[in-house]
């Protein structure tokens, strides 16, 4: 079971641009799909992006579509999300997690291991 561990977040000005890491800690991520998900003050857990683990698709939920990417490097066991443009709506604690699912990935429901979260605040 991978023990997931996000890293990279922190305060940015808006327009800015962070990369947040996914890395497992004794264990590995290939095979498994990875999300990024998120979580603001007073709101819902939502997604923001999703990786498969088997054949690279990805998805972005609509306010990520064209700003954030999702990638993976396997030989590295890191699964990254480049997020640019950043505004003051995405500040938010974002959250890395893994799923052995093959069809299901794109579904919150799916993800079984969760990282602790990170936080990300886009601020002047």
């Amino acid at each position: 079971q991978p023990q997931v561990v996000e890293s990279g977040g922190g305060l940015v000005q808006p327009g800015g641009s962070l990369r947040l890491s996914c890395t497992a800690s004794g264990g590995t991520l290939e095979d498994y799909a990875i999300g990024w998900f998120r979580q603001a003050p007073g709101k819902e857990r939502e997604r923001v992006s999703c990786i498969s683990g088997s054949d690279g698709s990805t998805y972005y939920t609509d306010s990520a579509k064209g700003r954030f990417t999702i990638s993976r490097d396997d030989a590295k066991n890191t699964v990254y999300l480049q997020m640019n443009s950043l505004r003051p709506e995405d500040t938010a604690v974002y959250y890395c997690a893994a799923s052995q699912s093959t069809y299901g990935w794109r579904f919150e429901s799916s993800y079984d291991y969760w990282g602790q979260g990170i936080q990300v605040a886009v601020s002047s």
